[in-house]
């Protein structure tokens, strides 16, 4: 088993957690610069993104994850606060980071759509690395599966075999799952962004699309999914929908509720986005293409260096 704390210096303690984590960021915000280059925008600009979207990205997590577990914070309201004791969700991480870059992007005059684009590829990339965080801490993974099919069936490494190892039970590696389909879809929109078809807006909406996918089916193994008791009608949807893993995997318990709430939120991600690139495109609202050069409205234009889109 691995430790948790990747070293100390007197009183503080270092976790591999946040080590991944920083590292998860940095990446992002490295994929976000090297293709801001090629539009001619200032490192600067990603900087501070990044030092306005994480905050932002944090309080989002914690505020999404305490709405749907309100009766567990009700009566100790200081618990809310306490974010190092658990609790923090991605989608609310994404809601809180896309509104925050909604107001910083707007205050120094780029589009929206042009420059979550640019971002889509950090989003994807930083969740690959950071479920990696999960694995340290054993956490966010599905339900109990034999040693025999994480061995010879995933032929898994014994260091991950026996990081899945939980209180005398194996468990599905669901991190390493997500993590693999986001690997792929980094790849992914990396091609996407250099096809000539592609308009402003549609690779964010592609990023969507690929993450929501995989969270559905990926979520439906794991056991410490926020839920909520849904009608009858919409938990059977949402298990036809998951129907197919059946064929391969059990799915994971529930300690309450009937249908898990990032499975529903996937499906209406999944839906809203592909709506949204087909209607932007009937309406002209996309005119734009990915590969159009970005100008920002209250920053004055540099002149072009050699090998950047004019």
């Amino acid at each position: 088993m691995l430790d948790p704390i990747a070293f100390a210096l007197g009183p503080i303690t270092v976790r591999w957690y946040g080590i991944i984590l920083g590292s998860a960021a940095l990446v992002g915000l490295w994929l976000a610069v090297m293709e801001g280059k090629r539009f001619k925008i200032s490192p600067d600009f990603f900087m501070d993104l990044l030092l306005i979207g994480v905050p932002s990205a944090i309080i989002g997590a914690r505020i999404y994850y305490v709405a749907f577990k309100w009766d567990a914070y009700k009566n100790n309201l200081l618990e809310i606060f306490q974010i190092w004791h658990g609790g923090i969700a991605i989608y609310g991480a994404l809601i809180g980071a896309i509104i925050a870059g909604y107001i910083y992007f707007r205050r120094k005059g780029y589009n929206f759509w042009r420059i979550v684009d640019i971002c889509a590829p950090s989003l994807i990339a930083g969740q690959m690395i950071g479920r990696w965080g999960n694995f340290v801490n054993q956490e966010a993974h599905g339900g109990p599966v034999t040693e025999e099919f994480l061995r010879n069936s995933l032929h898994l490494p014994n260091w991950i075999v026996d990081q899945m190892y939980i209180q005398g039970q194996y468990y599905h590696p669901t991190f390493l799952y997500e993590s693999i389909w986001n690997l792929v879809g980094l790849l992914l929109l990396f091609w996407l962004r250099r096809r000539p078809f592609l308009r402003a807006g549609e690779l964010f909406f592609a990023y969507f699309i690929w993450y929501s996918v995989g969270r559905f089916f990926i979520e439906g193994l794991r056991t410490d999914s926020l839920a909520f008791d849904a009608p009858g009608w919409l938990a059977s949807l949402v298990n036809a929908l998951w129907s197919p893993m059946t064929l391969v995997f059990e799915a994971g318990s529930m300690d309450y509720g009937n249908v898990r709430i990032s499975q529903l939120l996937a499906v209406l991600i999944i839906i809203a986005a592909t709506v949204l690139i087909v209607l932007r495109r009937k309406k002209g609202w996309s005119a734009e293409k990915y590969s159009d050069p970005i100008v920002s409205t209250k920053i004055p234009a540099k002149p072009a260096a050699e090998g950047e889109i004019t």
